[in-house]
């Protein structure tokens, strides 16, 4: 559905991935930052393109002081708002009052020399040159240890974040899926596919209960928690692909204490 709300697709853009992270790295090697729950942009040096590919179409206003090279992050409204993130940047006419509300939160600078620490620098500096009320960098602080690196998550996540972000402190750019960037979580999250519906009962007579859905394993299960009222009545379509997030699996390999998080749009 994003792909119908956004103008004319451009170039996919090659971007750094994370690998899920691992317990025998040692945290003080790592920058770590606030891993933000939005939409994920590129930025060209002219305009603003999702991670599938398609051209944002942000006012100009939004993106007038923009540095002219190309940089990486997440178009962001605040802590467990995505859905309504997605609403206001996915939209081929923009509302400029919503935008007004919207930061674009950067923590990659693609293609350029040096080591991730160096890049913060060059951010820092392009932030403030820019002088943009919509520009900002996300905070990269550092941690001494596993246990302030659990403490922190613990804390955040409480505060409504979504997980860590951890880059080596000495990565030179690349891209693709790369151990050089870490995402942390206190829950595991991956994708289905919408293969049914489940009625809803009692305050959900008439709409839709759950969502029934496929693993790539194929294993079917039903979830209901995470829906907002607006999806009950217009769920994703059959076939639609799905983020959920569980803690863990069930002795039959089912996912346990699934909830629904968003559509998938890339």
């Amino acid at each position: 559905m994003l792909c119908c709300l956004l103008v004319a697709a451009a170039s996919k853009p090659d971007l750094l991935l994370a690998q899920l992270y691992d317990e025998s790295i040692d945290v003080r090697q790592y920058w770590i930052s606030e891993k933000l729950d939005g939409v994920r942009a590129f930025w060209t040096g002219q305009q603003l393109v999702t991670r599938g590919g398609q051209v944002i179409a942000a006012p100009d206003w939004f993106i007038a002081q923009f540095p002219p090279q190309a940089l990486d992050g997440e178009l962001w409204l605040g802590r467990n708002q995505f859905a309504q993130t997605l609403s206001i940047v996915s939209k081929t006419q923009p509302v400029e009052q919503e935008w007004r509300h919207i930061r674009y939160a950067i923590f990659e600078l693609p293609n350029a020399a040096g080591t991730f620490t160096e890049r913060i620098a060059a951010m820092q500096a392009l932030v403030q040159q820019s002088n943009s009320p919509y520009l900002q960098l996300i905070r990269q602080f550092r941690l001494q240890s596993k246990a302030q690196l659990m403490a922190k998550l613990r804390e955040l996540e409480q505060q409504g974040a979504e997980g860590l972000m951890l880059h080596h402190q000495a990565a030179l750019y690349k891209t693709g899926r790369s151990a050089d960037l870490l995402k942390l979580k206190s829950y595991q999250d991956t994708e289905a596919v919408v293969i049914g519906y489940r009625p809803g009962k009692g305050k959900y007579q008439g709409m839709v209960g759950a969502l029934v859905l496929k693993t790539p394993e194929g294993k079917t299960f039903a979830i209901g928690s995470g829906l907002t009222d607006a999806l009950r009545q217009q769920p994703p379509p059959i076939g639609a692909l799905v983020t959920y997030r569980f803690n863990g699996l069930t002795k039959n390999g089912l996912p346990r204490f699934a909830r629904f998080l968003r559509v998938r749009t890339d």
